[in-house]
């Protein structure tokens, strides 16, 4: 009996042993017909392809050492494939969100699977995909969204020069005077020594702002606030109109020698006609009458009868018994 019994075991045991073998191969099969279609697919439909190499890699992992070799091979196809899927979007330029979506899925793919170049560009990727979204929410002057999106991009990559320069556009758009200079003074740190052309746009955009802020604030008269934003803006560079308004702000609060020096720099920038040359000789004519320099500010205001300037130079000449 003890003999059957032995003989009924081992016969079991290599009965279950096929059913296992059988099964391993069985199952083996399901992860080569997947690996399969994903290579089929690739060429031409991404996304499938990407499907069926997931597919891969879970089947795998229930198989075991039998199926490792496919695992291997679909964990290497794979970080190419969303990096691709993405880059098809971002070139497409689907629908924002769709773009980030795809670029994220490439960026996690990068970093389960992929080589420390993959994780590098599935990055710069998703830079561009976080970019563009920001930018279309730019365009339909979503700036809040904007702004919170472009702070996407640079948690990812801090000296993204496009993300900190748009940035500042849209403080300037909502005239944040105090935002619009920190950005824009981040981003001309920034520049390399290959940026000169940049920087000098960047520079002359801060300026023309800043300019035209304390120009607006010499009309109310509030004469502090004015000079501290055409000294904001000069801070920039120089241009004839700036030195214009540091003059009459100047003439205004009774500081004279500031006024004159102002005005004698924007008139050796100016390189107009007389006309175009007489806002500056009338700046210099208050300042130098004022001063007691009659002799001087007789011959300035006879430059200065131009346009709106003639009237009151005319006036002043006749104030000061000009000959």
């Amino acid at each position: 009996m003890k003999g059957i019994e032995i003989k009924k075991a081992v016969l079991l045991f290599v009965f279950t042993a096929l059913i296992g073998t059988v099964l391993s191969a069985q199952t083996r099969n399901e992860v080569v017909e997947a690996y399969n279609e994903g290579a089929k697919l690739a060429p031409t439909d991404v996304p499938g392809a990407i499907a069926a190499f997931e597919k891969v890699i879970s089947l795998s992992d229930k198989v075991g050492e039998t199926a490792a070799d496919l695992k291997q091979k679909a964990v290497q196809i794979l970080p190419g494939l969303y990096m691709k899927q993405a880059s098809a979007k971002i070139s497409e330029k689907k629908p924002g969100p769709e773009v980030v979506q795809a670029a994220k899925a490439s960026a996690a793919a990068a970093e389960k699977y992929g080589t420390d170049a993959q994780k590098d560009n599935a990055q710069k990727l998703l830079v561009q995909a976080y970019n563009q979204l920001a930018t279309s929410y730019f365009t339909q002057k979503d700036y809040e969204k904007a702004t919170a999106t472009f702070d996407s991009v640079l948690a990812i990559n801090p000296d993204y020069l496009t993300a900190i320069y748009n940035k500042a556009l849209i403080y300037r758009t909502q005239n944040n005077q105090e935002k619009y200079g920190e950005t824009i003074d981040l981003y001309l740190s920034k520049l390399g020594p290959n940026d000169a052309e940049r920087g000098k746009q960047a520079s002359q955009a801060a300026l023309e702002f800043y300019r035209a802020a304390g120009s607006q604030a010499n009309q109310k008269e509030n004469l502090d606030e004015a000079l501290r934003l055409l000294s904001k803006a000069e801070k920039y560079g120089q241009d004839k109109d700036l030195n214009y308004y540091f003059a009459d702000v100047y003439n205004k609060q009774k500081n004279y020698d500031k006024a004159l020096e102002y005005a004698k720099k924007g008139l050796d920038m100016e390189t107009g006609a007389a006309d175009a040359k007489a806002k500056f000789f009338y700046q210099m004519a208050v300042a130098q009458a004022a001063k007691g320099q009659t002799a001087e500010a007789c011959e300035s205001f006879k430059n200065a009868m131009y346009g709106p300037f003639a009237e009151a130079s005319k006036a002043q000449r006749t104030n000061l018994k000009c000959q």
